[in-house]
């Protein structure tokens, strides 16, 4: 009797924070094929076990020094020539294998150029099977005896698992094989030829400390990257009559003809892992099987004839092996029905396309753009590491750029901590690589550096260990017991003894007739027992067949319900395909129309900013005229003031000439009118001028004997402000009738701050000699201003002359030597100097203010 079933226990929650704070390195691992040919000049050298040498090859360009310049370069373990796959798989692809069995994803890719070998590695060759083929061999044979049964697991299109019970399992098994093709290859159909000596694996591995208390299910998926679009390579892809076709002469495709499979998109589950929405996965239960599908999408992967490899891979493949495992109940018969405990791992091997120079392949027309985009996603994800790589040695905080490549943007979960990721640099030795071969090594160098959280332990469902194992046993034979037969005869009672001696024996045989009559009496019993017995198991049998019968009709209707759910299901589905089906035509569509546009707007950005340089040119041209016109106009400006100052000053030189000569001429014209004719005394000399200067200073008095008369004081026009009446100690007092006078005014002899800051008004008295000899007066007026910093400015405004003259009007002669002319007149014209000894100039920047400038010139003496 079977024990009762006691709950599942809780899954047990691990704390994310005990573990992601540990971080591994990408463990890079580095390869060196063989040369094809013996005589081939060699460029890399492997020198330890985790060290190689590049050497320039002949040729190419030397450092300064004029030697070969030679670089090592690290790894975690280096290859040479003379390892076999065997060797290479215990090193870098079991330990992932071993994560993988227990719940831990890996990522394991080979990089390098074109023709290095990256594909023999991963797939192998004939008689000597890759990567791919002895993970598949190692997990099948760990796994082998503790497979559920097919459709068991379920894959669903959320990048999960569902579980079925043994009879939705069992319906499924029956209704895929009634298929008259059925998708899922069989484990009992023949091995390909042409593969089997590829996964013909010599040595037997197995992974250590498998959960034996658990069922496994694998299931496989293989896609493309090509010209940065994913593609599912195992699905069947009918004839579609939504999206219009097309062949390589722009003409419609007949509806007979292939049609290529339709590029897939990303999504992201709910766990935040990257997944390829609606790709095929199929369930294995053998290496056969799982490598027949392998090959099976490895026939439509794009290869093509390039001038470095006969059969260069023109995309990047993705072979997912994922391992569904959960546990058994608590008794251990069946598969635990709960979601929460199915635990799914990955492992993903990713054959890359080579990286490849253009100029060398000679690439033409869809071999060049596929070289590009190849090109274009492995920057990209040199690209990520190097952003990795700064982030984690220098604190920052960019963003990497996954989704730049669809190739980055797939793996992005393995880089921030979702598995192991492990990278095989394949090179090639050759001379003609070496370039290709520096740059590989360069990004293995970045790569080493980049850290990568260690994944999390899976947690333990809770349930006794052994439970397996205790179900066979007590399904199993418990001890030797007697059969059904043996009880039977020995309930019989004993036969006597059956020897006759005697001929007269009476005893001895009706003894034996009363113990074979009870046999008899005692088998009748047990047969009409039995008969009972019969008829009661018969009517028990019975109306187990009509609750059989009614069960299977009942579930028959619920199947019949369940099939018209999933037919409506199915409809609707096909209907929402075509639909996105036509919304990704329509996407695609609108992103080549967003190419174009998006060219034309770079186009006409660069036209734009053309423009803009040509007006930044013109416009800097414009300034450096402006400035260029700006300095000659100054210059000229400045010039032409100077000239217009020295025409000014001749002008006035030449108009106060004029203006003397018609002074001279109306003095002589006013002696000749009011004096009688007499005799006309001589001018005296220069000399003598300058010697009596002070006794003509004082003019003489009209009348002689007129009585003394009061001096009179000329007021001056603006009296009723306060006045600084500047008076200089060389004046010379004149005894005129008509003197300055100022009320309240403050004299001093030199201007001062002090008294400038207590008036309104300023005068400055000033006496020069006068052409005649006499003294002229000048009262040189001004108004006092304050100036922003705090001192007094003199604004010169009005000039008052006092003039004193003689009566006979004398007119003075240049000089004492030159004679009178003939007809008694004087000449008409004198010298300047000779007339003028001291002046006011009104010229800008003049100490006595704004227009005025004060200053004496002595005279100089003609010879």
């Amino acid at each position: 009797m079977k024990p009762a079933r006691t709950k599942t226990p809780r899954k047990l929650l691990v704390k994310k924070g005990s573990q992601t704070s540990l971080k591994d390195p990408v463990g890079v691992y580095c390869r060196v094929r063989p040369l094809s040919l013996p005589d081939q000049e060699c460029c890399i050298e492997v020198i330890n076990n985790t060290t190689v040498q590049l050497h320039t090859p002949e040729g190419y360009r030397l450092n300064r020094n004029g030697d070969y310049k030679e670089t090592q370069y690290s790894f975690k373990q280096v290859f040479g020539i003379h390892t076999t796959q065997k060797e290479l798989f215990d090193v870098v692809a079991n330990p992932l294998v071993e994560d993988l069995i227990h719940g831990k994803n890996g990522l394991l890719f080979t990089y390098g150029v074109t023709g290095s070998g990256k594909t023999h590695t991963m797939t192998g060759s004939p008689g000597e099977g890759g990567l791919l083929p002895r993970c598949l061999d190692m997990i099948f044979n760990s796994i082998g005896s503790f497979q559920a049964k097919r459709y068991v697991f379920k894959s669903n299109d959320r990048n999960s698992m569902d579980i079925q019970c043994e009879v939705d399992a069992l319906l499924e098994r029956q209704k895929r094989e009634a298929m008259p093709n059925p998708k899922t290859p069989s484990s009992k159909r023949q091995v390909d030829p042409e593969f089997a000596d590829m996964i013909n694996v010599q040595e037997f591995c197995k992974a250590e400390e498998v959960d034996e208390d658990s069922v496994y299910g694998v299931f496989v998926s293989y896609i493309e990257i090509y010209n940065n679009y994913i593609y599912d390579l195992l699905e069947e892809v009918p004839f579609d009559p939504i999206k219009p076709k097309w062949n390589s002469c722009s003409t419609p495709m007949r509806n007979t003809d292939f049609v290529p499979p339709q590029s897939k998109l990303l999504r992201e589950d709910k766990n935040h892992n990257m997944y390829v929405a609606g790709c095929t996965e199929v369930e294995v239960k053998s290496t056969e099987e799982a490598f027949e599908v392998f090959w099976r999408g490895q026939k439509k992967r794009r290869i093509a004839n390039t001038h470095l490899n006969r059969e260069s891979s023109r995309s990047h493949s993705v072979f997912n092996i994922k391992l569904v495992q959960a546990p058994l109940d608590a008794d251990g018969d069946n598969v635990l029905q709960e979601k929460e405990q199915i635990t799914i791992s990955q492992l993903s091997l990713v054959d890359l396309a080579g990286s490849e120079r253009t100029n060398r392949t000679k690439a033409e027309g869809n071999r060049l753009r596929e070289a590009g985009n190849i090109n274009q996603s492995l920057m990209t994800l040199r690209t990520c590491m190097e952003v990795l790589r700064e982030n984690q040695m220098y604190g920052t905080n960019k963003m990497v750029p996954y989704r730049d490549s669809k190739l980055t943007h797939l793996f992005k979960n393995y880089f921030d901590g979702e598995g192991k990721v492990r990278m095989i640099v394949c090179v090639n030795p050759k001379a003609e690589d070496y370039e290709e071969s520096l740059q590989v090594m360069r990004f293995a160098e970045v790569t080493q550096e980049v850290e990568v959280a260690r994944p999390v332990d899976k947690a333990i469902c809770g349930l006794t260990p052994g439970r397996r194992y205790r179900n066979q046993a007590r399904g199993g034979p418990v001890g030797d017991e007697p059969l059904v037969t043996e009880v039977v005869l020995q309930s019989f009672p004993p036969l006597p003894s059956c020897e006759l001696l005697d001929i007269n024996d009476e005893q001895t045989l009706p003894r034996l007739i009363e113990a074979l009559e009870k046999r008899h009496h005692l088998r009748q019993m047990m047969i009409d027992e039995f008969h009972k017995q019969s008829m009661t198991f018969k009517a028990l049998l019975q109306e187990f067949d009509s609750a059989v019968v009614n069960k299977e009709n009942y579930i028959q209707g619920k199947l019949n319900e369940k099939e018209k759910v999933i037919s409506g299901q199915k409809l609707e589905i096909e209907r929402l395909e075509k639909k996105n089906k036509t919304l990704e035509y329509k996407i695609e569509i609108l992103e080549k129309t967003t190419t174009i546009y998006e060219e034309d707007k770079r186009t006409l950005q660069q036209e734009l900013e053309t423009q803009n340089q040509k007006l930044q040119r013109q416009f800097s041209d414009k300034r450096r005229l402006e400035a260029r016109l700006q300095g000659m106009v100054t210059e000229t400006t400045m010039k032409w003031e100077k000239e217009c100052e020295r025409r000014v000053a001749a002008k006035q030189l030449e108009m106060q000439n004029k203006l003397w000569v018609k002074d001279e001429k109306l003095k002589q014209l006013k002696a000749i009118v009011t004096e009688p004719k007499a005799e006309k005394p001589e001018r005296p000399s220069r000399e003598r001028d300058r010697e009596k200067v002070t006794q003509r200073a004082v003019s003489p008095s009209p009348v002689p004997n007129a009585p003394p008369i009061r001096l009179r004081h000329r007021r001056s026009r603006s009296a009723g402000d306060r006045w600084v009446d500047h008076k200089p100690a060389s004046n010379v007092q004149t005894e005129t009738v008509m003197q300055p006078h100022v009320p309240h005014a403050i004299t001093v002899s030199v201007a001062n701050e002090k008294a400038l800051a207590k008036c309104e008004k300023y005068m400055l008295t000033h006496q020069e000699l006068a052409s005649d000899g006499e003294i002229e007066t000048k009262l040189i007026k001004g108004d006092v201003y304050k100036t922003r910093g705090g001192g007094q400015s003199v604004q010169f405004t009005d000039i008052e002359t006092l003039k004193q003259e003689s009566p006979t009007g004398r007119k003075r002669r240049s000089s004492t030597a030159a004679p009178a002319p003939p007809d008694g007149t004087e000449s008409e014209w004198t010298d300047v100097e000779t007339r003028c000894s001291v002046a006011v100039e009104m010229r800008a920047g003049s100490q006595l203010g704004p227009g005025y400038q004060h200053h004496a010139q002595p005279k100089r003496k003609k010879p």
